[in-house]
């Protein structure tokens, strides 16, 4: 069935928790209503939507065998993974709409370009065989809060020893920021662990836009604690779905969000809250803290060299 023919999906209660949408509750719980519960249209950026596509490239450059894993095969691949991603997402033709002469959209996939050259400054792809690319993982916690994903890269040494990698295409962040992607790939790890019972051994993150490579090596007091601070997130999200008070917290990324028409801080009024209500509980929403900077020796995070 085609896009066009499918029934629209209203609204619904959150059933799930993913690191996107864990991430989008503790920066804005307004924004995250917005995008589960109300599924408020978003348009397409020309930055995420570069970011689907260089991780499409270096998915698939893993079908070649590893000696035909070169910078110049994997370039080649970009067009047809740009033809496909149009074919799937017919929206992001918008991107380039008013681009009559393609200089825009060939500037753009000269970028994609240069991200995916990078990568191989970083890593080796010949000697790489992955056990796992894109890859979905969805597990259920004994609280019944269900935790669900997509990982980058699963690689697993011949020992057993699992690393878990997520391509970034944008900058590396300054350490004092790098607690989210860091939330991020711990919560894979929970996922992992509580799936194949293992502790991953790394987690690996590889910034293609500053040519960064950032480790962390978790312990099980890591996971626990991540399994504690998700289970707070799902008790507020509960709290404010069923009281449906959803309150924005304003930052500097407020200036990036879509939904500026129907905020508040910027004099908007939100769609009409579309679930039901129960006004007897008190909205005492569980105010979220960023994961702590100092991991107190629960693990371990720098820089390494590029792979050989």
């Amino acid at each position: 069935m085609s896009t066009s023919e499918q029934p629209p999906v209203g609204p619904r209660a959150p059933m799930s928790l993913s690191p996107s949408r864990a991430s989008d509750f503790m920066q804005c719980p307004l924004l995250y209503r917005f995008r589960v519960i109300d599924r408020l249209p978003e348009k397409p950026s020309e930055a995420a939507t570069r970011g689907t596509l260089v991780h499409a490239v270096l998915e698939r450059l893993f079908d070649a065998p590893a000696v035909e894993r070169t910078a110049p095969r994997a370039k080649a691949l970009i067009p047809g993974q740009w033809d496909r991603l149009l074919e799937s997402k017919p929206e992001l033709a918008e991107l380039f709409a008013e681009d009559a002469d393609g200089e825009r959209l060939a500037g753009w996939l000269v970028q994609a370009e240069q991200l995916v050259e990078r990568w191989f400054t970083l890593e080796d792809p010949t000697r790489l065989e992955p056990a796992e690319r894109e890859l979905f993982v969805e597990t259920e916690l004994d609280s019944g809060l269900r935790l669900r994903g997509v990982i980058d890269r699963v690689d697993v040494a011949p020992t057993g020893e699992v690393r878990i990698v997520d391509y970034k295409t944008g900058k590396a962040p300054r350490p004092e920021y790098s607690e989210g992607a860091l939330f991020q790939m711990k919560f894979y790890a929970l996922l992992v662990w509580r799936l194949k019972q293992v502790v991953p051994r790394r987690l690996q993150l590889v910034y293609l836009g500053s040519g960064d490579v950032l480790t962390y090596d978790p312990v099980e007091a890591d996971l626990l604690r991540v399994e504690r601070k998700l289970l707070a997130l799902w008790e507020a999200i509960r709290l404010a779905t069923e009281t449906g008070d959803w309150r924005p917290r304003p930052t500097k990324l407020c200036g990036w969000c879509d939904h500026q028409a129907v905020c508040p801080e910027f004099g908007g009024t939100p769609p009409v809250y579309p679930l039901e209500i129960r006004p007897e509980l008190r909205a005492e929403i569980v105010s979220a803290r960023p994961p702590e900077s100092d991991d107190s020796g629960q693990g371990r995070m720098g820089p390494v060299q590029p792979a050989p």
